[in-house]
């Protein structure tokens, strides 16, 4: 999340993402000074093996010429990039537009150590009826502490997972959650994360070598267990790139670290693909679970309670245990001009951005209705911005692609 501040990154725009840094805004008639609870830079460490770019879902490994092109639009050589060019982060190798994310796999990028020591983070209303809640922000709720999921993770929360992703600051970290894919029921290769988890936001671009990990660190290995354990230890599921990402138009045109302009359209969908195959099987299939996504965008009075689960990484977490909060919505408010957000009571940190913020749908079954976005710079609460038209139309553009 952000303080406020995004909790961590990106692909196309159309609804709104960022990354997690500080954020100061002004609700009603109070100055907030918040904290993304997101992602966040780490040390980049070894550049990593170099690799072929892109994978199908039968695992093997492509480079697809659409690929090539818009890499060579921005004067990109792709050997050049998986061989450590993706490191310029001059402004004019920064990719920003919608239609420029690229993410050519590189694999064996993302080891056990490079998995391990990521622990930065980044620093028109929806549908229905959400103009009701305009301007209004309830009271600050009363912080509800985090509690480790039990082990393993993928019992307690099948969906969830980490993502990873380098900006200019180094590798960095946020929390994501797999999501049902309409056009391929079952078999969803589809993650949702937030705007800023994926895309700096209007004085940036798209961040690079984005990869899912469902069930990071399962079994809750300790810090120093984590030191010699394998990659497959640590993403027991896999590693899966991003292959399609779209944020909103607000996040990548008003997304910043400060100010709280785009946080209502802090969203984000990815496609993603094995690094090295699956046998065939899908995301969905691999974990055995995805979430269907609410779109209906329900008043924060009308749902009685809210579960938020990612993998904060700020003090004092370490970003390598899966952490939830559960608590009761009220409503914030940033701005009259822009959608009210949901906010909760909880102590998670940066890197817990993204996450999934899941409730009881209309059919009485878990359904994802919002994801962390940003949360004050010591914590104590969080929020998420209310799902509608404009989320659904990039989730429906990324099914469809």
């Amino acid at each position: 999340m952000r303080t406020v501040r995004p909790t961590s990154s990106a692909r196309r725009g159309r609804g709104g993402g960022r990354r997690s840094p500080l954020l100061a805004v002004a609700a009603a008639a109070t100055v907030l000074a918040l904290a993304a609870t997101g992602c966040g830079p780490e040390e980049d460490g070894a550049a990593g093996p170099t690799a072929s770019a892109a994978a199908s879902s039968d695992g093997t490994i492509r480079i697809p010429d659409e690929l090539k092109d818009r890499l060579k639009e921005h004067g990109i050589d792709l050997d050049q990039w998986k061989g450590g060019e993706w490191k310029n982060w001059d402004k004019d190798q920064w990719l920003r537009e919608a239609k420029d994310f690229v993410n050519p796999i590189i694999e064996d990028l993302w080891d056990s150590q490079r998995m391990r020591d990521a622990d930065t983070t980044p620093d028109s209303p929806a549908g229905g009826d959400i103009t009701v809640d305009e301007g209004i922000t309830d009271p600050t709720p009363a912080p509800v502490k985090a509690a480790a999921l039990g082990t393993p993770f993928h019992d307690a929360a099948p969906e969830s997972g980490k993502l990873l992703f380098d900006g200019p600051e180094g590798s960095m970290v946020c929390s994501a959650t797999v999501v049902q894919d309409p056009a391929h029921p079952g078999k969803s290769n589809l993650v949702w994360t937030a705007g800023h988890c994926v895309h700096a936001g209007k004085n940036g671009g798209w961040y690079r070598n984005i990869a899912f990990v469902p069930a990071y660190n399962d079994s809750g290995l300790s810090t120093s267990e984590l030191e010699t354990a394998s990659k497959e230890e640590i993403a027991p599921y896999g590693v899966w790139w991003g292959t399609e990402a779209l944020t909103s138009d607000q996040w990548i045109a008003q997304g910043a670290s400060v100010g709280g302009r785009g946080a209502p359209y802090d969203f984000a969908v990815l496609k993603v693909t094995p690094e090295t195959g699956s046998g065939g099987k899908s995301l969905e299939e691999t974990v055995g679970s995805a979430l269907p996504v609410a779109f209906d965008a329900p008043l924060a009075r009308e749902i009685a309670s809210i579960r938020a689960t990612g993998y904060p990484a700020a003090p004092p977490f370490d970003g390598q245990q899966a952490y939830r909060c559960e608590d009761a919505p009220g409503r914030l408010s940033l701005s009259q001009d822009q959608p009210t957000m949901y906010r909760i009571g909880c102590t998670m940190t940066g890197g817990s951005s993204g996450g999934g913020w899941v409730a009881t749908g209309s059919d009485g079954k878990p359904a994802l209705i919002s994801n962390t976005s940003i949360g004050p710079v010591d914590g104590g609460w969080l929020s998420g911005p209310r799902l509608g038209e404009e989320a659904k139309a990039l989730y429906d553009e990324v099914s469809a692609g």
